[in-house]
Formats: C-alpha cells, structure tokens, sequence
C-alpha cells in the first residue's frame, strides 16, 4: 500500500558467464527521464510513501538513450514530497565508479535512503576474471571505501557465490578475507547453481560437498557478527510502511534502510515517527516510540475526528479531556 517498485530500464551491459539476463531479456532498454519522473509523481499522489528504483543494474542506465542515473536521481529527488523516501535498486561497480561522488551527493539527500546494494560475487581477483564481472576486487573497495567516508552510516548490502567453478581454497579465503574487513551488514550468500547454456554451466564444477562446506563457513561467519548493537537507546526516525512478518508488529526503516520493529498501532502506518531503540538483533533493531510522539499522534487523531465541529472552545475541551485519558489508561508518563 505506501511501497511501490519503479522498473525503469530492461536488462543489462554485463556478459557473466552464470547468468542468463542479457540472453534472456536482450539489449539495454531504458525509459526516458520524463515517463520516471511522471510515474513517481503519480505514485505520491496516490498515497505512496516510499518508492525503490530497481532494475537489473541501476548503474547503467540511460547508456542507450544519452542519459546518466544521476541525471535521473537529481531531478526525482526534487518530486519526492516531504515525509516519502527514495531506495536505490542494485547495481553493479563498474556502472558506479565514475559516478561516485554523484552517488555520494545523492546518497546524502534527506528523502533517499543511504543504502546501496553492489554485489562483489567474489573477494578473488582470478573467480571475478572467470565470472567475467569487468571489475577487479581494488574496484569494489573503492566503491564501499568512497561511499562510507562521504556518507557516514551508509548501509553497503552486497551478494556473494560460493562454489563458483575454479574456485580453489585459496579463492574463497580471499573472500572470507573481504568479508571479515567489512563486516557488512547485509550479506546475500548463494552456492553455484549451472544455469544451462551459460558459459559457467560448461566449467569444471567444484565438488558439492565443498561448495556445502565453504557456503556454511561463510554464513557461520556472517552470523558470529552484529551491527546494530552500539544503536541501543540511541533515538531514531523511521518511516512505517509495512506489517512484520510475524504479524505482531509494524515495520519501520531509518535513513540508512536499517530495519526497525515498532509497535502495530494502525496510525503509525505510512507516517515517519521518532523511537528509541530498546533492542538489537542480527537484522533488526526494535523501536519504542518516544512518549512525545505518542502524545503527537493522540493530537493528531482526535483533531481530525474534532476539525469538522463548529464547537471550537468544546472540542478543544473534549481533546484535552480524551488525550489525558487515553494516556492514562496506557499509563504513560508524561512528565
């Protein structure tokens, strides 16, 4: 309901020699500034509070119509309405690097989440040759190295294949290496799968019960780390836009697009409110509205059920009556 996907180009400029998107989906195929910009704006006037820009590689496009993505960026941030957020798609570095500090300005703007997905795929130089990704791993470390000191508290999400096929020992300890630097937050891990007809599906595979071994040490690994720990009691603005998957509580994201569990009270749906972190888990944070914004949101439920009347000395009455006992009987401290 307040979260919508925006495609904005088709397929990709890569040749990965696993994958089957540029085979499958054909040549570059970008829409023009205007169509994007027109599709957001109408998506805001729907009620829409968070839009995610996604594509199969956000870095490349306008390369087939003479178009830039920060072209793009820097004229839909200024369409997007106060209290709405932008998230960027992933994309891959080579379409970044020479559009870092762009991406830096961008990445900074109050109503786009500081969060970037760049999938690495490999920590060795020689598996990324073999993927054919068109980057090296000094690539990558730019790319996360610029982006965390231009925009502090940047979350960098990033994907990694176990298995890949000439993968040796040596390959996927540079990768655990990577991993063990960065400490990343958001860590996407698959095991080689030979998708047929692709270049990878033809190589010398690496045996299974390898690729099961070096998949687990890797998520052993990820999992022995926490990130949001040092967030505990720290006060926070999350915008609320969705229902946990355990239905007992709302979901919120702060400017990093780190995830926030706040309590499932219907009013907080597709509205920014402040909370304090009360606890920290691996992928998750949880939210304790601050008793401010508890008292801003009673205000602002009563004035709308009260704005009609034409009792105005009444109704302010009966607001100050209602607030105090709502709260009391949630037994909320205000002073």
């Amino acid at each position: 309901e307040f979260i919508i996907y925006i495609f904005f180009f088709d397929s990709c400029l890569n040749h990965c020699t696993y994958c089957k998107t540029k085979h499958a989906r054909g040549k570059l195929g970008s829409y023009p500034v205007s169509e994007i910009i027109q599709r957001a704006q109408q998506a805001f006037s729907e009620g829409v509070k968070e839009i995610w820009l996604t594509s199969e590689d956000t870095g490349a496009y306008g390369r087939d119509i003479g178009e830039t993505l920060p072209n793009l960026l820097y004229q839909l941030v200024e369409v997007i309405p106060e209290n709405c957020m932008l998230r960027l798609g992933m994309t891959n570095p080579p379409y970044i690097l020479e559009h870092l500090e762009d991406m830096a300005k961008i990445l900074s703007h109050p109503r786009v989440y500081s969060f970037l997905h760049v999938p690495v795929q490999s920590g060795s130089d020689y598996v990324l040759g073999e993927m054919k990704r068109e980057y090296c791993i000094d690539d990558f470390k730019l790319v996360v190295n610029f982006l965390r000191e231009r925009v502090p508290g940047i979350t960098i999400a990033t994907d990694i294949i176990c298995g890949f096929p000439t993968e040796t020992t040596e390959d996927f300890q540079e990768t655990m290496n990577l991993v063990k630097e960065y400490h990343f937050p958001v860590l996407f891990i698959n095991q080689f799968f030979p998708r047929p007809g692709t270049p990878a599906a033809k190589m010398k595979r690496v045996p299974g019960n390898e690729v099961k071994q070096r998949t687990k040490a890797l998520s052993d690994y990820f999992q022995s780390y926490t990130c949001y720990d040092k967030s505990v009691d720290t006060i926070q603005r999350v915008l609320v836009t969705e229902v946990s998957h355990d239905k007992n509580h709302y979901v919120g994201h702060n400017k990093f697009y780190e995830q926030v569990l706040v309590p499932k009270r219907e009013e907080y749906l597709g509205e920014f409110i402040t909370v304090q972190i009360i606890k920290a888990g691996k992928h998750y944070m949880m939210g304790e509205p601050v008793p401010t914004e508890t008292l801003n949101h009673e205000i602002k439920n009563l004035a709308r059920t009260f704005k009609s009347s034409p009792l105005m000395i009444f109704s302010l009455f009966v607001l100050l009556i209602a607030v105090v006992f709502r709260l009391m009987q949630r037994n909320t401290i205000l002073f």
